[in-house]
């Protein structure tokens, strides 16, 4: 697979995975349970893909013998598509994160001023 990539895509896992490359602290990854989404023909053949900053950086993989492509020649849509499944994954634990740090007999303004607001919005 391709090194440096910012973005790492596992499809028999239906995973996801922001590498610390994209900022994340470490590489997080996140299965996304729809169905309907990984079982799009375009997928069928492609086992993985290391999404990087350019076609030199990237690379899909085949489940066959196919050579492996950049992600541009596979013609498989738009990174966005992975990424923001990631970010709804990812906002969805984050509002777990702080729905589940509480102090005893705090109030919602001291936990607010604690930890800031509910997040309500991610965007890689």
């Amino acid at each position: 697979m391709a090194t440096n990539a910012n973005w790492t895509i596992v499809f028999d896992d239906k995973l996801v995975i922001k590498n610390y490359a994209e900022g994340a602290d470490e590489g997080i990854g996140y299965t996304i349970s729809d169905d309907s989404f990984w079982s799009d023909s375009k997928f069928s053949n492609i086992w993985a893909v290391q999404y990087g900053n350019s076609i030199t950086s990237d690379e899909v993989e085949y489940r066959d013998s196919t050579p492996h492509s950049s992600f541009v020649d596979a013609n498989i849509g738009d990174i966005n598509q992975f990424t923001n499944k990631w970010d709804s994954a990812h906002l969805t634990q984050l509002q777990a994160n702080w729905d589940n740090d509480n102090i005893d007999d705090e109030t919602e303004a001291e936990k607010i001023t604690r930890l800031g607001v509910r997040p309500t919005s991610y965007s890689s």
